[in-house]
């Protein structure tokens, strides 16, 4: 387990099990609107990684027609994103499930997915790790599924702004095996599992990779 600073991962509790964290609250309405824009209107939704469940509630509100799944190793978080789900009733919201992404092996387990999206994971787990999720994430696709990747990431090796550098820096002081991925390294990782990325810029100095199997 990757040690983080306090400043990687904030949520205050609110009323029972659910957790608020600001970050998720900020960056909700660009990832749904861009999930609506590129995401299936219908089939399955795999979360990898969903925290408090502000974002899965978000898109499952969006697209109504798509059946989510939402996932999370921290149990604390597994019963923030429930009760999330129960007050807002949406019946395409499964329960949250226990999923280690960067586990070889993970998506022959599971049935295969429209969509799957995973944000502000990668910066806090060593390359390694890394390597596995999206690996792992392609074979979990259907033939026309879309991977979505969000974050902050280098570019071409380059941090680009002082909050990524100050931050970048907070994660590595913490333990040096983690840290921004670099956008490159991403792409190539992405196209070696036999898919086409496609790079998007979004809010906040942050990218989306969204990455679809190369036709055969």
């Amino acid at each position: 387990m990757s040690r983080l600073p306090a400043s990687a991962s904030i949520a205050t509790p609110l009323d029972g099990a659910r957790l608020f964290a600001p970050s998720a609250e900020r960056n909700a309405p660009a990832i749904t609107a861009l999930l609506c824009e590129i995401g299936p209107a219908r089939g399955r939704a795999l979360e990898i990684a969903s925290g408090t469940g502000q974002h899965i509630l978000a898109l499952a509100t969006a697209l109504p027609g798509v059946e989510w799944h939402p996932t999370e190793i921290a149990p604390e978080r597994r019963a923030s994103i429930d009760a999330y789900a129960a007050e807002a009733g949406l019946p395409n919201l499964r329960p949250a499930q226990y999923l280690n992404a960067t586990a070889l092996g993970w998506a022959a387990a599971h049935a295969p997915f429209n969509l799957i999206y995973i944000g502000n994971l990668l910066h806090l787990i060593p390359q390694a790790a890394a390597l596995i999720l999206l690996t792992e994430a392609a074979k979990a696709l259907t033939h026309d599924g879309v991977f979505v990747v969000y974050g902050p990431f280098l570019r071409a090796g380059e941090l680009t702004s002082e909050g990524d550098a100050q931050f970048d820096a907070e994660l590595r002081a913490a333990d040096p095996a983690i840290g921004y991925k670099d956008d490159d390294w991403v792409n190539e990782v992405l196209t070696s599992a036999g898919l086409d990325p496609e790079v998007r810029q979004m809010p906040a100095n942050n990218l989306a990779f969204i990455a679809r199997r190369i036709p055969q």
